[in-house]
């Protein structure tokens, strides 16, 4: 009998373990994590009542995996336009909340005598609040739809990304065991590099791979093709010196940005709970009740530092960013505990082995503890403002109210040198960034494979020529791009004191593009400087009145702003998503409305030109969503049917009175008696004397004149025939009739 695999077996018992206590545990209602950190240390060798797992190396490498699939899930649901959303006070807050953290764990730590990174390393677990905890408790509590609650689930986004930023600068400190600044400003410059390059790559190519297969994708090659990207983009991040949580992260953020972001949600999510609850085991195997009774007063200490000290930098950044008191209070109470990311944080010390073996077991008790306290905190938010207010000094609660109402936000446009500025900076960096790949790529992949099959000279030559057609749409985009903006046009026309500026701005922007390419062919031939410069600036001159490289440029970009918006397109086109202009309506006092059409409204299936509705009440009907086909700009001919939902564009008094019209013709289709209006069936006996007799049913007037209709047509012996219109009535026959009450019992009279 063939021995089973010690992997298969210690599997086998940490699922049980896990399935019987998320039982449990649901049935409790808590937190399902808490009840997979239960059953990991019922199958420790800590507990030694079970079974214990044997080959816990490779429950390691699952739970590697399991951290893999929870941030490619993570970066799924995330995007980055959230952030955008997210407002200056979820910023404000999220970076309050982090930095006061981090130094207060790691201060916390220092007192304890502890090393320097497992100081720093406790200020980085401590920093981030538990996103599943918070969002179930708000859901059981119903909170979810206050104002404060869409306050905390932006700073619980911001804090998720900012976690994996804080992992790889970890991850660098680590292992370079030093503090200094430059290393870490070298560190944070090669993670923005490698993200923005990785994003706008991604971005461009991925959306487009997965819409040319998407005829060949079904849900196993969807998934398949998924988690290969993912795990393509893990080993791209190892070997630059990221993270392998990294890696996943950014392609499950990639990802995101794809018309089947949510199909491939779906798909991952099992794949996600499986592996993501061998990760949680793995933490609870790693609590040892004789550690946490050695280290109960650092668990008690740090238990409080959470406790106090995340609501206090929470509600510090809340008051910052220009909110009330109260929405700080409730904010802050609600951020009171760690959860997810400690662990992981906890796990990249143990598997870098920069930290000590007790930090581990003392975080995962500190995350138990707040976690059962969150509900208890949240619903103490309100007794704890009203003591807040009712005890701090008027001078204070009138600064905090007056506070609140300066920082409030303000109708008006920004600056164009702030709107200018700001997009410009963003294009040229992200044009930089994907110049310096090329530049790489070009230099150390592309010369050495010349190299091999052309003569020296040659093989610098066509090195050059394509690593300057890869640059050519980048370069022209850097030396052009605004300059033909509105804002551009509108700050050269407003004064001209701008001039100089926007020369010189254009200027530094051409001598960028240049020093492109003389780098380029500085690293390729040995030529005079003054002869580099000429032969540089040629090229340089030459890519920007090329017409090829225009169109590339455009191209490009057009391509990638496609991609980047696939979803909100895909959003606006299903009715699901207000399309952009209708806020620039606001401006002219006209509003984008939707309305559904009532099945019984009486003028459906009408042309648009009958039905007049602009002179009838000064609105347009601008779309028509018709299932998953959307009709923009409607012809007159077009027709308007039961069920469609339409958008509309009007003045407040226009819109009102469509609604209205709409509601009336809704309320109006119900008869006053619903008696008269029942459908029965009745039974017509065809005499001597009947109207009916020797009329065929087409001229029998059954039909048109009393709106009735003959199922059925029973003979003297019996039998029932289908019935035939041009068949005449015969003495003996039994007519079948269904219609209305009222309409039988006129033609039961004749």
């Amino acid at each position: 009998m063939n021995e089973l695999a010690p992997l298969i077996a210690d599997l086998a018992l940490i699922l049980i373990c896990a399935g019987v206590m998320t039982l449990i545990f649901k049935k409790l209602k808590q937190p399902l994590v808490l009840g997979y950190i239960v059953a990991g240390f019922l199958a420790s060798p800590h507990f030694a009542l079970t079974p214990s797992v044997i080959d816990t190396a490779s429950i390691h490498v699952w739970s590697e995996i399991g951290v893999i699939f929870l941030l490619f899930a993570l970066g799924l649901e995330f995007s980055f336009k959230k952030i955008m959303k997210a407002g200056g006070p979820a910023v404000i807050t999220t970076l309050t909340i982090i930095f006061g953290m981090i130094v207060l764990g790691f201060v916390v730590g220092s007192a304890f005598g502890w090393s320097k990174m497992d100081a720093l390393f406790l200020g980085g677990m401590i920093c981030m609040s538990s996103t599943t905890i918070i969002y179930k408790a708000f859901e059981d509590l119903g909170l979810s739809k206050k104002k404060f609650a869409g306050l905390v689930m932006s700073v619980l986004i911001l804090e998720d990304i900012l976690a994996v930023v804080l992992m790889v600068v970890l991850s660098t400190v680590a292992v370079s065991t030093n503090f200094e600044g430059g290393e870490l400003a070298r560190s944070i410059f090669k993670l923005v590099f490698f993200l923005v390059l990785w994003l706008v790559v991604g971005i461009f190519v991925i959306p487009l791979i997965l819409r040319r297969t998407r005829k060949l994708m079904n849900d196993e090659t969807l998934l398949v093709t998924a988690l290969g990207l993912c795990f393509l983009m893990v080993v791209v991040a190892a070997k630059t010196g990221f993270s392998a949580a990294f890696g996943a992260f950014i392609m499950g953020s990639i990802l995101s940005e794809t018309l089947e972001a949510e199909h491939i949600e779906r798909l991952v999510k099992p794949v996600k709970d499986l592996f993501g609850a061998i990760f949680f085991v793995s933490v609870g195997m790693m609590v040892d009740p004789a550690m946490i009774a050695q280290y109960w007063l650092p668990i008690l200490i740090i238990t409080l530092t959470v406790i106090v000290g995340q609501p206090f930098f929470a509600m510090v950044g809340v008051l910052l960013s220009g909110q009330p008191l109260k929405t700080a209070v409730q904010s802050g109470f609600s951020l009171s505990q760690i959860g997810e990311f400690s662990f992981i944080i906890a796990t990249l010390g143990v598997s870098l082995g920069v930290t000590s073996n007790f930090l581990y077991p003392i975080v995962v008790a500190v995350s138990v503890i707040t976690i059962f306290l969150t509900p208890y905190m949240i619903r103490l938010s309100g007794p704890a403002y009203n003591f807040l207010y009712k005890h701090l000094p008027e001078r204070l609660r009138t600064l905090l109210d007056n506070y609140a109402e300066s920082t409030e936000p303000r109708s008006g446009k920004d600056s164009l040198w702030r709107q200018y500025l700001g997009n410009l900076i963003k294009a040229v960096v992200i044009y930089i960034i994907v110049s310096i790949a090329i530049c790489a790529l070009g230099l150390n992949l592309v010369q050495p494979l010349a190299t091999r099959w052309l003569p020296d000279l040659w093989a610098r030559i066509v090195t050059a020529v394509i690593t300057l057609i890869a640059l050519a749409p980048f370069l022209r985009a850097i030396m052009i791009k605004m300059n033909m903006s509105a804002e551009f046009k509108a700050l050269w026309e407003e004064s001209p004191a701008n001039h100089a500026p926007l020369v010189t701005s254009v200027a530094v922007r051409f001598i960028i593009a240049l020093g492109f390419v003389i780098y380029v062919l500085g690293r390729l031939f040995h030529i005079s400087v003054m002869l580099l410069v000429l032969i540089a600036l040629g090229v340089a001159l030459y890519i920007v009145f090329n017409r090829w490289t225009r169109q590339s440029t455009h191209r490009i970009e057009s391509t990638f702003m496609a991609n980047l918006r696939s979803r909100e397109i895909r959003e606006e086109y299903l009715g699901n998503k207000r399309p952009e202009y209708a806020t620039a309506l606001l401006d002219k006092d006209l509003h984008l409305t939707d309305f559904d059409i009532p099945p019984e409204v009486e003028w459906a299936g009408a042309e648009l030109r009958d039905l007049s509705f602009g002179q009838q009440y000064g609105v347009h009907i601008v779309s028509i969503l018709r299932g998953s086909k959307r009709i923009n700009i409607p012809k007159a001919t077009e027709r308007i049917f039961p069920g469609d939902h339409i958008q509309v564009i009007g003045t407040d008094a226009g819109l009102e009175a469509f609604g209205a019209h709409l509601q009336r013709a809704s309320a109006s289709s119900m008869p006053e008696d619903l008696i008269q209006s029942e459908m029965i069936l009745r039974r017509l006996e065809i005499g001597e004397n009947s109207h009916f007799l020797g009329k065929a049913l087409m001229d029998s007037g059954i039909r048109n004149q009393y709106h009735c209709l003959v199922v059925g047509i029973e003979k003297p012996d019996g039998s029932l025939h289908v019935p035939d219109a041009h068949v005449p009535l015969e003495n003996g026959d039994t007519l079948w009739l269904v219609g209305e009450h009222s309409h039988i019992e006129s033609l039961m009279a004749l």
